[in-house]
């Protein structure tokens, strides 16, 4: 973990940092979690989670942003944070909280901190999100922070099979231009 790279700033509850080899347990439980996955895709055995863990890392050392932990109080809760799609062009914002957090604010809270990251620290001129047509938690926290739909780009994500209900995939975006607007 490179200490020194820059992240977003704290929240008023959150800190949002890189992860530790102590966090694994948490991350591998979250992508288990059949309530969690259920609008992202199949669990993750441990094995997966831990594969997944250390590409989120590797993207930060092969950009200046990544996945980042959510932590409150040393508790890992989950991630958020900039990443980008290896099917599209774009920065993506994205996060996934471990389900007994749900409810309390906390994905939207570090997806601000990250959208000030992203257009305050990082010079992005756009910033997009996207997400399975059925994830309305998401959705609307997508439009909490400020992110517009743009039905003209959903699409059917590539690495799903056609007749899958997780295959429709809605697109929402932000440029720099409009969060400076109402930031």
């Amino acid at each position: 973990m490179a200490l020194d790279r820059p992240r977003p700033a704290p929240t008023e509850r959150l800190t949002i940092r890189e992860w530790t080899d102590g966090d694994a347990d948490a991350f591998a439980e979250m992508n288990a979690d059949p309530k969690v996955m259920a609008t992202i895709g199949p669990v993750m055995s441990r094995h997966d989670a831990d594969a997944m863990l250390a590409r989120v890392r590797r993207h930060f050392d092969e950009h200046r942003f990544g996945l980042w932990c959510i932590d409150l109080g040393g508790e890992p809760l989950g991630f958020c944070g900039l990443s980008v799609p290896w099917f599209r062009d774009g920065v993506e914002i994205g996060w996934r909280l471990r389900s007994g957090w749900w409810g309390n604010g906390y994905a939207t809270e570090a997806a601000r901190s990250v959208l000030a990251f992203a257009f305050d620290v990082l010079n992005l001129p756009e910033v997009v999100s996207f997400t399975a047509e059925i994830n309305q938690r998401t959705r609307r926290v997508m439009e909490r922070i400020g992110l517009v739909r743009d039905a003209d780009g959903d699409f059917d994500h590539p690495a799903i099979a056609p007749d899958h209900p997780l295959c429709s995939h809605v697109l929402y975006r932000v440029s720099s231009a409009q969060y400076r607007a109402v930031a």
